[in-house]
């Protein structure tokens, strides 16, 4: 008898505590509501209206914006180079955040300030910054602007603190108790960071992987100088769209925009997809 009332207590406990995570206070549906009007006028409806903009004249708006040379070729050389930055970036950037966590230095302060700069610095001048250091009468001999290692270079710039700042607060949260004991047990270094660290990074790697492939793809300032903007050669997606904007041409920019929305929602899902595969198996 007590065992059944002990079971209907728990059952009704279970309800009580489901009905209440599924309701909303009046504060909580107000905060809700705010936060959501915020969100659409900030996100939402602009990007709808870019869609709607860009759907007003039918496949035929996409269809001449894909089949156009010059676009095509900003579009593949965008994508391709904000591809491999953000490949180098989920290295280099664990690397770094490894360092400042886990490394004790002169400087090492100094080099934690650093790596804000590109969030800080306005995009334009960083462009010229890399133009004074590496394009005409380069004072360290290295002369790449107009080229397409100048866009590489542009993107690294601007998208390195995203993995290192997703990286870094998660590794200062890890306890060295678990790395300790593998050790202890015969694991090799390597084996502990792989086995034991890295499954606890993956989330964070991938998260700021998301964050530097789609600034990688949407940057502007720091090319636009420093690539020479060469037609089939250096010239990005965010130059093409204001070269349509100047021109007049709202519908081709905007169809040119929501390309480049769709494939950075791909590329956010895929990455999503990688580290949760990559999460289990670790």
């Amino acid at each position: 008898m007590a065992t059944a009332t002990l079971a209907v207590d728990s059952r009704s406990a279970r309800r009580r505590r489901s009905a209440s995570a599924g309701s909303l206070t009046a504060a909580s549906s107000l905060g809700l509501g705010v936060a959501m009007i915020w969100f659409s006028l900030l996100v939402l409806i602009p990007l709808a209206a870019i869609v709607v903009k860009a759907t007003g004249g039918g496949w035929s708006t996409f269809e001449s914006v894909l089949t156009n040379e010059n676009t095509r070729a900003a579009l593949t050389l965008t994508v391709v180079s904000s591809l491999i930055i953000t490949a180098i970036n989920m290295v280099m950037g664990t690397i770094i955040a490894w360092v400042l966590v886990r490394d004790r230095f002169w400087g090492k302060a100094l080099l934690d300030l650093i790596i804000d700069v590109p969030f800080a610095m306005p995009t334009i001048v960083a462009g010229l910054t890399l133009l004074s250091l590496y394009g005409p009468q380069s004072p360290i001999g290295v002369e790449i602007n107009g080229t397409r290692w100048s866009v590489l270079l542009a993107i690294a710039f601007v998208t390195l603190p995203f993995v290192v700042r997703t990286v870094q607060p998660v590794l200062e949260e890890l306890e060295t108790d678990v790395e300790d004991a593998a050790a202890s047990l015969g694991a090799t270094r390597f084996t502990t960071f792989r086995r034991v660290v890295l499954p606890a990074l993956v989330p964070a790697i991938f998260a700021g992987a998301a964050l530097s492939f789609a600034r990688g793809i949407s940057e502007y300032g720091a090319l636009v100088l420093i690539s020479g903007n060469l037609p089939r050669r250096t010239e990005v997606v965010s130059v093409r769209l204001f070269s349509f904007l100047e021109g007049g041409n709202t519908q081709s920019a905007a169809a040119v925009a929501t390309i480049m929305l769709l494939v950075a929602l791909l590329a956010i899902v895929s990455l999503d997809i990688i580290q949760r595969r990559v999460a289990r198996r670790g």
